[in-house]
């Protein structure tokens, strides 16, 4: 699955014929899910209204050929459940939710932030614990409390810890997806038992990902690792700088895109591009 980036014009207005371009590209290359607005998509700078119109615009380009996954959280709960009822009128066929930034809720808080906006929108949720953003961890405990919610289906785990795969498993009595949302150990993330990714270096290297994640899926830990490898720079310097920075550069170095992103963001510092121009050689992309 890919972490879908919002194209943008120099204007900063969202890039619509871009975005479709992208949608087409990824649906060719084998991405097998899209994950609309989510911090890759600068989900934090874009309005209500804007927010809710990426999604629809994704929803009828893509027409049902693949999910489309909307990001909808947010840190206060009751905006978090108007961009989920917003992505379900919208026709999404699951949400993605942050948990709380800013505001570091306790772990009970974070159980009845995602408990009210599954119980209040009837949509498919998964959790999305990314503590380097959030300054919010999710523990596996907690994740296990609101697995037992029908309409919760899985989490994407951004930690970069292998460990959590086992010590969530553990504490399910339930199918539950796991996914990662750390490119580096997104192969070996997969093999420990996970399910898929939600990825950045799909943005650029969608078909790479696409084969690399099926062969660890597959249980091929060699042929994962070894389409894995040229990438694994490209899984690093994508976060030279904050991301989605670097990777709308790289996508419009591709001439994918242009070099629209929106501030407080800006475009990618130039002590960087030779760094992230080598990493996408290097991965057979550029």
């Amino acid at each position: 699955m890919v972490a879908l980036v919002t194209p943008m014009k120099d204007d900063e207005m969202v890039d619509y014929a871009a975005l479709e371009r992208l949608l087409e590209w990824h649906i060719e290359s084998g991405t097998q899910a899209i994950v609309a607005v989510g911090t890759t998509g600068e989900s934090a700078t874009l309005d209500m209204q804007e927010h809710c119109a990426v999604i629809r615009f994704v929803v009828d380009c893509v027409k049902k050929r693949v999910p489309v996954i909307a990001g909808t959280g947010a840190n206060s709960t009751a905006e978090a459940i108007e961009l989920t009822a917003c992505a379900k009128q919208a026709g999404a066929d699951a949400c993605l939710l942050v948990t709380p930034y800013y505001n570091k809720p306790t772990q009970e808080g974070l159980y009845l932030h995602h408990k009210k906006i599954a119980e209040t929108v009837a949509i498919p949720q998964i959790l999305y614990n990314v503590p380097g953003r959030t300054a919010c961890d999710m523990q596996p405990e907690t994740v296990a409390r609101l697995a037992k919610i029908d309409n919760i289906i899985g989490i994407k785990e951004a930690t970069g810890d292998l460990s959590r795969v086992g010590k969530i498993r553990d504490l399910l009595d339930k199918d539950f997806d796991l996914y990662t949302g750390d490119d580096a150990t997104a192969v070996e993330f997969i093999l420990l038992g996970g399910h898929g990714g939600i990825s950045v270096t799909a943005n650029v290297a969608p078909g790479l990902v696409a084969q690399a994640y099926a062969a660890a899926l597959a249980g091929d830990a060699d042929k994962a690792r070894a389409i894995d490898a040229p990438m694994a720079q490209l899984h690093q310097k994508l976060f030279v700088e904050a991301n989605p920075i670097p990777v709308k550069w790289a996508l419009a170095e591709m001439g994918m895109i242009g070099r629209g992103i929106r501030l407080p963001l800006t475009p990618l510092s130039a002590q960087y591009h030779d760094i992230v121009r080598g990493a996408l050689k290097q991965a057979g992309v550029l």
